[in-house]
């Protein structure tokens, strides 16, 4: 079978394609063939070594698609079931503990093969109405903006939402918000992305390029109010922005890291002044995965899949991805569904 090996120091001229044998099966582990995954940030700064990792690990963290073969002890799943990733295969339910942090892709060999040996219990269902290619978007993406709307922020219908930019989270927290009934905010610094943002249902947009305070905007808009949830995607370079855009006891979720990881500005009194609530959100277990999964099938949400490669081609995925050409997700295919 295929597979990508990431070997040391890493970089995308040190992603290699290789032909390996087909995994061994433990007696509570399930034989999976892999038809697509994604790409994430966490995915990229492994790749780039940025993340240190294992010489020869397999990378990405999602995955999707058909069990072809079940260790003598599963109970869980049969031959010809379609299922799908999670990104924690331990953490099945309950608040996270350190012990239960091993993650796909990382400290785990990921989904960038053709077939892998995996837990029966590091699998959910895919959501019914979707293809392998657009559930394999779901458990990095869309599970942490589903935690960040649902578990941590308990959003209500007619509050307000901040998304940032036009990544897989971001999109993700679009689709669910309208869902349910919330009024979404959106920036982006190209027109034509804030274009597709409305096509999605975006209520209101903001320049960022041309409005680098982009916060005072969002005030604007909300009669000086701000909005109930932040997505915070871009770390240090666009915190102090999301504090001012938050309104009195707001909620700000703290996803990405993608301007930086540090904040410059000295905002602290900024945020207990305003009883801000900041959420520290790394996706979430099994069983919130399973309740999105519930909820995507019940609204027929399709995720946004902009690009698709083929599993050769993966560092030049990474390359699109660096070089933010995507809007949504970059799907990474391993053969015909």
């Amino acid at each position: 079978m295929r597979q990508i090996q990431i070997q040391k120091p890493g970089g995308l001229e040190n992603l290699k394609l290789e032909n390996v044998d087909s995994p061994n099966l433990a007696n509570d582990e399930v034989l999976m063939k892999i038809y697509a995954s994604s790409l994430n940030y966490h995915d990229l700064m492994v790749a780039l070594g940025l993340i240190p990792t294992d010489d020869k690990r397999v990378p990405l963290s999602d995955g999707a698609g058909e069990i072809l073969e079940v260790g003598s002890d599963v109970t869980r799943w049969k031959i010809g079931d379609k299922v799908m990733s999670v990104c924690f295969p331990n953490w099945v339910d309950g608040p996270p503990k350190y012990e239960l942090l091993s993650f796909i892709g990382d400290n785990e060999d990921g989904y960038a093969a053709e077939v892998i040996a995996i837990k029966e219990t590091a699998l959910t269902k895919i959501p019914d109405n979707l293809s392998f290619s657009e559930a394999a978007t779901l458990p990095c993406a869309g599970l942490t903006a589903w935690r960040a709307l649902v578990d941590e922020g308990n959003l209500k219908k007619d509050e307000t939402v901040l998304i940032q930019g036009t990544g897989g989270v971001s999109i993700f927290a679009l689709q669910l918000a309208k869902c349910m009934g919330a009024k979404v905010i959106a920036t982006s610094s190209s027109e034509e992305k804030l274009a597709k943002l409305k096509e999605l249902g975006a209520d209101e947009l903001i320049n960022y390029k041309e409005h680098p305070e982009w916060g005072k905007e969002v005030l604007k808009i909300t009669n000086n109010e701000g909005v109930d949830h932040v997505m915070e995607v871009g770390g240090g370079g666009t915190f102090g922005e999301s504090v001012r855009a938050a309104k009195l006891g707001g909620h700000i979720a703290l996803i990405g890291v993608l301007s930086g990881p540090a904040v410059s500005e000295i905002i602290l009194p900024r945020i207990f002044l305003k009883q801000v609530r900041l959420s520290g959100i790394a996706m979430a277990n099994q069983q919130s995965q399973i309740a999105m999964i519930e909820f995507i099938e019940k609204h027929n949400i399709k995720p946004v899949i902009s690009d698709t490669f083929d599993l050769a081609n993966l560092s030049d995925a990474f390359q699109h991805q660096i070089d933010n050409k995507h809007f949504g997700k970059i799907s990474i295919t391993m053969g015909a569904e």
